[in-house]
């Protein structure tokens, strides 16, 4: 009920994605940084290490430029420049000498640890915005090249244990392309199960109650799931019978009609059956 105070929050917003816009989106991906003395870092304007993985998705989930286009601008960048058959690298293309405005980064071989390594950890904030952007195709894709149990067939290659995420996987400069590495030394378990629960299947608390939003590959017919929320389960089944990605076409709770796709908050200790329609 604060309006006032709303509304000067949304314009400190609208101001920092200007200033974003204007200081960071280099025509098709935002850059990375600036450096001490001012020069961009992550730009098409650099010689080596173009465009860097970790700005990217939390700029599409913020709509920084959506109304220009620029998140599917830097989405379709990130599949062109960063995308390998075995993950997405932190940056492209590697570094092939020292640069001592970027230190450490520098000094690794091309394609392993922050020298264009695909680190895991940061491809899941990619996953979350591709399905954010309802690209639920892409965002899947990028799931099962990193997920260790869709890495069974190149254990032989990939070596880390297969029910556990690494900090990396060698890159495409790398000269065991697709070898893990540091296993356990990562926060991917975490952020890949927000992606794939929160972001994919799309289940996710709000403040009106629990949000059911998916984003999937379009082949799939649907899924089903059940989720815990304050106190009550909800055994929910969502179906995709017009092989969309996203989009709730209809939302129903214990065989009532719900507007919108937020389930109302129920008591706790009951179980309530919710289905969604995509379409």
């Amino acid at each position: 009920g604060k309006d006032d105070e709303a509304a000067k929050a949304q314009a400190e917003i609208d101001k920092m994605k200007k200033n974003v816009m204007d200081s960071a989106f280099d025509g098709d991906w935002f850059i990375r940084a600036y450096d001490a003395s001012g020069a961009k870092m992550g730009s098409k304007e650099c010689e080596e290490g173009k465009i860097f993985i970790e700005p990217q998705g939390f700029a599409v989930m913020s709509e920084i430029g959506k109304d220009e286009g620029a998140d599917i601008k830097t989405l379709e960048s990130i599949d062109k420049y960063l995308n390998t058959k075995y993950g997405l690298v932190l940056n492209n293309p590697a570094f092939s000498k020292y640069y001592i405005q970027y230190g450490e980064i520098s000094t690794y071989p091309g394609g392993y640890k922050e020298n264009a390594g695909i680190f895991t950890h940061n491809n899941a904030w990619i996953i979350c915005a591709e399905a954010y952007a309802g690209r639920g195709d892409k965002a899947f894709e990028y799931y099962s090249k990193i997920a260790p149990a869709f890495n069974e067939e190149i254990s032989d290659l990939h070596k880390t244990e297969p029910y556990v995420y690494g900090q990396m996987i060698a890159g495409k400069d790398a000269s065991r392309f697709g070898e893990g590495k540091n296993s356990w030394l990562t926060g991917t378990a975490a952020w890949n199960f927000v992606a794939i629960s929160q972001y994919i299947l799309g289940i996710s608390a709000d403040f009106d109650g629990l949000k059911i939003d998916p984003s999937i590959p379009k082949a799939w017919d649907g899924f089903t799931a059940t989720r815990k929320f304050r106190g009550a389960t909800y055994n929910i089944t969502v179906q995709n019978p017009n092989h969309v990605s996203k989009g709730i076409k209809s939302l129903t709770v214990d065989g009532k009609a719900v507007d919108g796709n937020v389930v109302p908050v129920f008591p706790e200790g009951g179980a309530h059956e919710v289905i969604a329609v995509l379409g």
